[in-house]
């Protein structure tokens, strides 16, 4: 498996390419925007999209998903259907923030235990709600990485002050279902630098077990 991030959007998305090397497919993880840099990362790597999976309904994750997955002509895979709320809203929510946002049906809503397929790849699916209900973070346990979206960050954790956010849900999120994967495992977020569960567990202001106490 390898993995590339590509920001995407003016806030800075962390867009996943994550292929598998033996059958050169792969998969884009919250294609928000910026379809001209997808493009060109997809080319540069040589890699054939075989879907695109999507780890919650916000705008920067997800706007012109709808539009490249018609191009590409690829099936669409997450959020869970919680978030249905949040693509709903998308045409509105882009005038409002100046971001192309297209509404879109997923080809299949991700339930927490599912598993999606990339090349010979198989990612177990977390359903992590707080900083949305639907948000999902993917796991890939043989090479003990995950991406995360906006659940956790380096230093930081997701904000729960939108519609339907829940502090203390992505508190559990957090403490219950990632931690238990293991402090070895490294993991890309929404946005900013990659880390390790083990290094936020020690120093994230937030989530370390001193601050949880």
């Amino acid at each position: 498996m390898k993995a590339g991030i590509v920001p995407v959007t003016p806030l800075q998305q962390n867009c996943s390419l994550i292929w598998c090397t033996k059958t050169m497919k792969g998969a884009l993880v919250d294609p928000g925007g910026d379809l001209a840099k997808l493009r060109a990362a997809i080319a540069q790597t040589g890699v054939t999209i075989e879907k695109l999976l999507v780890t919650h309904g916000h705008i920067d994750h997800c706007g012109e998903t709808g539009i490249l997955a018609k191009e590409l002509g690829v099936p669409i895979e997450g959020p869970h259907e919680a978030d249905r709320f949040w693509i709903s809203r998308l045409d509105e929510d882009g005038a409002r923030y100046g971001v192309n946002g297209q509404v879109f049906e997923p080809d299949r809503w991700l339930q927490d235990g599912d598993t999606v397929t990339v090349g010979e790849l198989e990612l177990e699916v977390i359903h992590c709600p707080g900083h949305t209900p639907g948000h999902v973070v993917f796991f890939h346990r043989p090479s003990k990485f995950a991406i995360v979206g906006d659940v956790l960050f380096q230093g930081s954790i997701g904000r729960t002050d939108f519609p339907m956010g829940n502090h203390q849900d992505l508190i559990d999120s957090i403490t219950q279902k990632l931690w238990p994967l293991g402090e070895d495992v490294t993991f890309i977020p929404g946005h900013g630098p990659t880390s390790t569960f083990g290094r936020e567990r020690k120093t994230n202001a937030f989530v370390s077990d001193y601050a949880l106490g």
